[in-house]
């Protein structure tokens, strides 16, 4: 048993199979509380030891893990997790809980967990137990029973309206400093704008006063605002200020990391295939790819058909934007052999997510779709893998998450916009006006 005699302010943290899934380190990140594996959830990652998907490979990395800091045998006791940290211990506990057994009709590994939790309740009364898992399902089910669930909260946004959008609006500009930015280069101190507060890298700005206005986009390396010019990438043309400030960040050479954050409908995977496109000759492949996330949380090996009719449908929205874009051209356009020829060289690949890893990624510009049913661990492997000269656009709409255990403040889309503002290499918009068409805006509001 877990030492009862230690200082009861101290927590015991029964961990679910998904928060190991989520992050193999997540044992370490409770402080000096113990941390509680129940045996189940070992049952469960061996389950999920084989794949190249991030699941298999957190499964694999904790398993090594706790192999390294138990030894060669692990006491009812558990182990030091250092000076700093707990206990660690794996539970066997006992037969189902009598309320477990009245209540739920089969015996299941959730049921085994929440037992688990049961179980530690009952024998280490002087500690509060606390079930965490990012199953909600799960955590309604300990709460009805008495034992206290939570989400795993490392890498969660503390407030969603908080969530850097890329851009600012600021009223009552002086028309004379507005025309500053149509004479000569169109750049002008940060100073002459004390109304501009707190800029960060590669911000934007729409300068207003009453007819006048102008977009400008922040440059710390120099602190000037530069004019923010209209441009149409390979044909598409931005329709309102928040896509003209999509086109200059996703066409800087100079920003790395591109965000691009909006409902269904703005433009923010065209933008990005088109901008892609336009600046093709400076990189060696585009690539743009997208999570697969099956629904109702089957396989994609439910579906019918060769991996190729299986991946199809998850693929099929990057081939719509990219026929948009063709399709601006007659057949015997150059810009529409361009890119027929590129898909047939692979010069321009579209694939799923997984099928990149262990590629390289040298001098690519590759665009990931979907990112918002991206976790936050995922987010950082793609970037980590970036090479010399690769350029990597993740766009989503952090209010559609099909992944079962992410929300919009856990995903990893929004978990990079937090950590990255001020980044001189890294820019983000978020686009909030659809453009598809008036029925799609007012279905998007309404339904």
């Amino acid at each position: 048993m877990i030492d009862q005699t230690s200082n009861p302010l101290l927590k015991i943290f029964v961990l679910d199979t998904n928060v190991i899934l989520h992050d193999s380190n997540s044992f370490r990140n409770f402080e000096e509380n113990d941390v509680a594996i129940p045996i189940t959830v070992l049952e469960e990652l061996d389950r999920f030891k084989k794949g190249n998907e991030d699941i298999n490979f957190q499964s694999r990395e904790f398993l090594r893990q706790l192999d390294s800091v138990t030894g060669d045998l692990l006491s009812e006791e558990g182990i030091t997790l250092g000076e700093e940290g707990g206990h660690l211990r794996v539970v066997i506990s006992s037969e189902l809980d009598q309320r477990l057994k009245h209540v739920f009709l089969t015996d299941s590994p959730d049921n085994r967990i929440l037992n688990t939790a049961l179980y530690l309740q009952r024998t280490a009364t002087d500690r509060k137990v606390i079930l965490i898992s990012k199953d909600t399902n799960l955590r309604m089910k300990a709460k009805s029973l008495g034992v206290t669930a939570q989400d795993y909260l490392s890498e969660k946004l503390d407030n969603f309206d908080k969530l850097y959008k890329g851009r600012r609006i600021i009223e009552g500009i002086d028309s004379d400093r507005i025309n500053q930015f149509y004479e000569d280069t169109g750049i002008v101190p940060i100073e002459d704008f004390p109304d501009v507060e707190e800029p960060v890298a590669n911000e934007n700005f729409i300068l207003r006063n009453g007819s006048k206005s102008v977009l400008a986009t922040y440059h710390a390396d120099d602190e000037t605002l530069q004019r923010v010019e209209k441009f149409s990438p390979y044909g598409i043309k931005p329709r309102n200020a928040e896509q003209l400030f999509a086109v200059k960040a996703l066409l800087d050479e100079s920003i790395k990391l591109v965000t691009l954050a909006g409902k269904a409908g703005t433009g923010k995977t065209l933008l990005a295939l088109a901008a892609a496109l336009e600046c093709s000759s400076s990189y060696r492949q585009i690539l743009l790819a997208r999570p697969i996330v099956a629904l109702s949380n089957k396989d994609i090996g439910y579906l019918p058909g060769d991996i190729g009719a299986k991946l199809d449908p998850y693929m099929q929205p990057l081939f719509d934007n990219l026929s948009v874009i063709r399709h601006q051209f007659g057949e015997d356009d150059k810009q529409a052999q361009k890119i027929n020829r590129m898909l047939e060289t692979e010069k321009l690949m579209i694939t799923p997510l997984a099928y990149i890893r262990g590629r390289s990624l040298q001098r690519m510009f590759m665009i990931v779709d979907e990112a918002q049913n991206l976790t936050p661990h995922e987010v950082k492997t793609i970037i980590t893998r970036a090479g010399e000269g690769t350029k990597i656009v993740f766009t989503g709409d952090i209010d559609q998450i099909d992944h079962p255990y992410l929300d919009r403040l856990s995903n990893g889309l929004s978990y990079l916009i937090n950590r990255m503002v001020g980044q001189p290499l890294y820019a983000h918009i978020t686009l909030e006006k659809g453009e598809r068409s008036e029925l799609a805006d007012v279905a998007s509001e309404l339904l």
